[in-house]
């Protein structure tokens, strides 16, 4: 895999007063790059830009990232983008590429290609190419391997088999057979416990490209994986599943309708989702997009996700693994995404036992989600269970129930969810179970549409939320907006175009809000150490 290039190609003289476009690549492999506007417009640009690659036409578009595909390797090209400029790139050599075709597919949609898909995998010599030409192609899980470019063209469909005995259950841990020590293979939501294989599986591999506009089907919509989910003893499968892995790309392609999690990299590091596709219907059971999990250096970057649970779920563990790894989801970067239908946009937990440090969010359109940030913790998730440096930026959101939402009382999951330790309201020892909630900043935000309130955030008696600071925002609310539960949380109290609520926050900073069409006050407080407030 390479990785995100950080090369910024200025593409017009400095001149005083002038806005100074420039042009970003991103990202480019033997047969594909993406490419980035630099401006100040969440994910569409202001206006309309043609596509030219030496010389000839392409497309026009109106986002903020785009993609070329089909590209020759070991190939230098010259790529402009109307009023943005011009950047010349050359795409990387490789070893090989072949066709599955050439190892029995068919891609009939109807013949099982699994065996003919593993063979070609096994066979790929490092930095080679596998091309799936137009077709579709069912398959039982595969396993990834290292130093590899899976090439996906765009009539190209990997058609997930729906015979749940087709997916191998995968052991939460084994012990090695010398040392005793464990050897982890398998989670499920936080916790090392069996699971059913992925449709793509990769452990303790590295470079790993999955590229093209074709599509990964996890068709569990044809199955019966989101039939009874809540009785089943093992996890369901996810479409992506990479544990223990590093330097991994998913570049353009689609991905959808997965049994359970879409995209999975757990104790990863150095991974890029580009211009990527995610969609499950609303109604599906925890289908959540995209979910990494104790990894650091995630850049999540023009992709779109519409789904039935959240967008993007930042984890790190339940207070096992937490207590024993200290590992946090470190440096995330997501940005020119927009986000639909999910219940959170972007969540943070609940399994977060081992914290989430540095994540800016910036230039993303949030529509009809049921929240913004959706910060899910509670007593029990553990003194590394550190949330710190929380960035969001210049986002627009629409329809959205609760923009913000930071609830230190989430009441799922859990056997103790219930119990007087996590719903007493009465300020108790902090120890070693303790949770912490460090510095947030929400920042020239547009949130119209909203319904339930314009955010919540409710911290512990016995350890405040440390620092909010929510500036330059303006919160709308739906004329016919429904009562709602702003967090879940036991004991919650129906709210209906309420204001800006905050409980249990050491340093509060509100400055410059327009809020309008709500109903009672603009700004509710309750045990605030300290306020700065500057409407």
């Amino acid at each position: 895999m390479k990785e995100i290039e950080k090369n910024f190609f200025k593409l017009l003289p400095k001149k005083k007063g002038k806005v100074i476009k420039m042009l970003n690549i991103l990202y480019k492999s033997s047969v594909s790059a993406c490419f980035e506007l630099e401006n100040n417009s969440p994910y569409y640009s202001d206006s309309e830009y043609k596509v030219t690659l030496n010389g000839k036409d392409l497309f026009t578009s109106r986002t903020n990232v785009f993609s070329l595909f089909n590209l020759t390797p070991d190939t230098e090209y010259t790529l402009e983008a109307t009023g943005h400029g011009t950047v010349t790139f050359t795409t990387y050599k490789e070893t090989c590429a072949v066709n599955v075709k050439d190892f029995g597919a068919i891609g009939d949609g109807i013949h099982d290609d699994t065996i003919n898909i593993q063979t070609a995998i096994n066979c790929l010599p490092k930095g080679g190419r596998l091309h799936f030409p137009k077709g579709v192609y069912s398959t039982a899980p595969l396993c990834l391997k290292s130093h590899i470019i899976i090439d996906l063209s765009e009539e190209a469909v990997l058609l997930g088999n729906t015979d749940p005995n087709r997916y191998p259950v995968i052991p939460g841990a084994v012990n090695d057979m010398v040392t005793g020590k464990l050897v982890e293979t398998g989670t499920w939501e936080g916790v090392s416990i069996p699971m059913h294989q992925a449709l793509l599986f990769a452990e303790y591999a590295e470079d790993i490209q999955i590229v093209g506009k074709g599509v990964i089907e996890g068709n569990a919509h044809n199955s019966e994986w989101w039939i009874n989910v809540k009785e089943r003893e093992t996890g369901r499968p996810r479409i992506l599943f990479a544990n223990r892995c590093e330097n991994i790309t998913l570049h353009g392609v689609t991905v959808q309708n997965a049994a359970s999690w879409q995209l999975h990299p757990y104790f990863s590091h150095n991974l890029n989702f580009l211009d990527v596709s995610v969609n499950a219907p609303k109604d599906s059971p925890n289908t959540d997009a995209l979910d990494p999990e104790a990894c650091d250096n995630v850049n999540i970057i023009g992709c779109k996700f519409s789904v039935g649970d959240d967008c993007i779920a930042i984890k790190s563990g339940k207070i096992e693994i937490g207590k024993k790894y200290k590992t946090p989801a470190d440096h995330h970067t997501i940005r020119n995404c927009i986000m639909q239908f999910g219940h959170g946009a972007i969540t943070l937990g609940s399994e977060m036992a081992g914290g989430v440090k540095n994540l800016t969010v910036n230039r993303c359109i949030f529509n009809h989600t049921d929240r913004g940030l959706r910060i899910k913790t509670r007593r029990g998730r553990g003194k590394d269970a550190i949330i710190d440096g929380v960035l969001f930026e210049n986002i627009k959101m629409d329809g959205v129930l609760t923009p913000i939402v930071i609830n230190m009382w989430y009441n799922c999951c859990d056997s103790d969810r219930n119990s007087e330790y996590n719903t007493t309201r009465e300020k108790l020892a902090v120890d070693e179970r303790t949770p912490y909630l460090g510095k947030f900043t929400f920042k020239d935000m547009e949130c119209l549409n909203c319904q339930v309130a314009a955010c919540y955030c409710d911290g512990l008696p016995e350890m405040p939320i440390e620092e909010i600071t929510v500036e330059n925002i303006k919160f709308t609310y739906d004329e016919n907006a429904q009562p709602g539960v702003p967090a879940m949380r036991n004991n919650a109290e129906k709210m209906c175009k309420a204001g800006m609520y905050f409980d249990n926050v050491k340093t509060l900073t509100v400055r410059n809000i327009d809020i309008s069409g709500n109903e009672g006050a603009n700004l509710i407080v309750s045990h605030v150490d300290t306020l700065v407030k500057e409407f």
